[in-house]
């Protein structure tokens, strides 16, 4: 019998196989942390920005310590593809899930109980499963990772109740550390994610919620899909999602973008699942495939070169908006997230939270959490600051890259402004919707304003000097400063606060957001690791060409075979050797013996550079 090893000694062989394997020089943010705190058996719970590197904090710890890793991921898809990566670099990996036949389970299981396996993904609703349990009974498990854990928290956007089984791997597999792993936990949802899971006494990891590389930029609604489409004009030819709130818009939006020269796709839970994985295959594989979606799409998603990500509705919170644009830019490289929104939205969301069965606790809880959104929405500071604020990371500097830092919104003093509207909602009975205010302070006469008298109040038309576009923008700063409410029970009603109170008898001022009439300046970021010269651009073209090439010959994504990264580090030093590839980050054994070749010829029948 082989002798046990001590920590130091795992530690070692862990950093050798992050080299030689895995292709990475050092490890990033706290990954070494993790993966020392997780070798030496002792459980955690790690909140790592998406593209941060999670996926190494337990695949290094299965590799090293004996038996098998078992990872428990929500997503068909996404066990797919990090299995194929894994088979790719030579590890042997698996996945069990409802997809497969009988008998492909039956060969996972024999692989299983004969050692031969060195990671399991399978979905966290099959071990509620009395013969899975008694199945990891019997194996040796080296390490479990509970991928997405933000979804055992009640408190979090995206909770799934299968999650809340898996308190039961800590009786079943007491002796085996557990990690939970998520990009997206505010203070509160850590400490539920520890106290479900029921994990004994977790070390708490941070790499920090910041992504620097992502451009945030909003805009309010005046006409989307002119402003989607000035959007995208930095973004022809890349990958990128566009979220929209409903099943039909999402079909809209990528037929039209398919007539405006983009190829987009729609992605909803009512395609048939046929349908939504060969759009998500689509998406993943190819280089340029723009997804239209509803929140169905994305967990999981391991797609590195995403350079965009769009909603032309508002999220449902904070903590949905970061993951949902979290999905781009996850190689480092410059992306950007983009969003309009309207007032209407917010009443849509209202609605649909106000008509579910959830109990009352938990309905006001969303409500504030979507309530915060809104306020980030409309703030003049840095965008960046209260997201990380949002998520307990205090003292961070301004970014200088979001629409906020790079063209700050003028302020106007909109005490007289608030008092008018104000006025106005309570003139017409606190039943009407912005639209109808609006109508009535502009002075329209149209069918409803004269159907209900409105143009013989005192308030009709006090506000004409001022355009009926600035009103709406008036509505909705303060809907977020809470001076008014608008009731989704009657489609969006205004009603004042008792907040409005002083604000209506002049005891205080109140300054609001100038509305922009352009968009902040969008100008596209250049690549980190250096655009691609005109010299460099053929070779550029034909390394990518081969990449997709070989992908499609193995039936994995590009990104498995090299991300962008490597590539660019092969167009910039040239290799001229394997020995000189193998220096290159992402390049280990296994995949320049696979795949060194190939590019090697690519650079050799480049052009020399002048």
């Amino acid at each position: 019998m082989q002798p046990e090893t001590t920590v130091e000694s795992k530690a070692d062989v862990a950093a050798r196989l992050r080299r030689d394997l895995f292709g990475f020089d050092e490890y990033r943010g706290a990954q070494a942390d993790v993966i020392a705190a997780t070798l030496a058996g002792r459980d955690s719970v790690v909140l790592m920005p998406t593209g941060g590197g999670k996926s190494l904090c337990y695949q290094l710890p299965a590799l090293v310590r004996d038996g098998v890793g078992l990872v428990i991921s929500p997503l068909i898809a996404l066990m797919h593809d990090q299995v194929r990566a894994l088979q790719e670099l030579g590890i042997s990996a698996a996945f069990l899930n409802s997809s497969m036949t009988s008998a492909e389970q039956q060969a996972v299981i024999g692989q299983l109980r004969s050692e031969q396996l060195q990671l399991l993904y399978i979905a966290p609703e099959r071990l509620a499963q009395s013969a899975t349990q008694a199945m990891l009974r019997e194996l040796r498990i080296s390490v479990i990772a509970i991928d997405e854990a933000h979804c055992v928290s009640q408190w979090g956007h995206d909770f799934r109740r299968d999650y809340l089984t898996l308190n039961r791997l800590a009786t079943l597999l007491p002796d085996t550390p557990r990690m939970a792993l998520t990009a997206t936990a505010t203070p509160l949802m850590r400490d539920d994610i520890a106290a479900q899971l029921e994990l004994n006494s977790p070390e708490l990891f941070i790499s920090g919620f910041d992504r620097p590389n992502i451009r945030y930029a909003v805009e309010t609604k005046t006409d989307p899909r002119r402003q989607l489409l000035g959007f995208l004009g930095n973004h022809r030819d890349e990958s990128g999602i566009v979220y929209c709130l409903a099943r039909k818009k999402t079909e809209s939006i990528a037929e039209w973008l398919c007539g405006q020269g983009f190829d987009a796709l729609p992605y909803h839970a009512g395609l048939s699942a046929e349908t939504r994985s060969k759009h998500q295959r689509r998406f993943v594989n190819d280089d340029a495939v723009i997804i239209v979606a509803t929140i169905a799409f994305g967990m999981g998603i391991d797609k590195p070169d995403v350079r965009f990500v769009a909603h032309l509705d508002l999220p449902k919170s904070i903590e949905a908006y970061y993951q949902e644009t979290g999905r781009a830019g996850r190689d480092g490289e410059p992306a950007d997230a983009w969003m309009a929104y309207g007032l209407q939205d917010v009443v849509r969301l209202r609605q649909l939270l106000d008509s579910s069965d959830a109990e009352a606790q938990f309905k006001r809880h969303e409500a504030q959490k979507l309530d915060a959104l809104l306020g980030w929405c409309e703030i003049t500071e840095c965008r960046r600051l209260p997201l990380l604020r949002y998520f307990g990371e205090e003292n961070a500097a301004a970014c200088g890259n979001c629409d906020n830092c790079s063209s700050p919104p003028a302020t106007w003093d909109g005490t007289e402004a608030a008092r008018k509207l104000l006025s106005a909602v309570y003139r017409t009975g606190q039943i009407f919707g912005a639209a109808h205010i609006v109508d009535v302070l502009t002075g329209r006469s149209t069918e409803k304003v004269n159907a209900n008298n409105h143009d013989q109040l005192n308030v009709f038309g006090i506000g004409s000097d001022i355009d009926a576009q600035v009103w709406r923008s008036v509505v909705r700063q303060l809907v977020v400063l809470d001076y008014l409410k608008a009731d989704p029970a009657r489609f969006g009603g205004l009603t004042l606060t008792d907040k409005c109170r002083p604000l209506l008898r002049g005891e205080i001022t109140l300054r609001l957001r100038e509305e922009r009439r352009q968009p902040a300046l969008r100008k596209k970021p250049a690549r980190k690791s250096g655009a691609v010269s005109d010299a460099d651009r053929a070779l550029w073209d034909a390394l990518r060409e081969r990449r997709k090439e070989l992908a499609k010959e193995r039936d994995v994504p590009s990104y498995v075979i090299f991300h962008d990264a490597t590539l660019m580090q092969m167009m910039e030093y040239r290799p001229a050797s394997l020995d000189a590839m193998l220096g290159l980050n992402g390049v280990g054994p296994s995949k320049l013996d696979r795949y060194g070749e190939a590019f090697l010829e690519v650079i050799r029948n480049a052009d020399p550079i002048a």
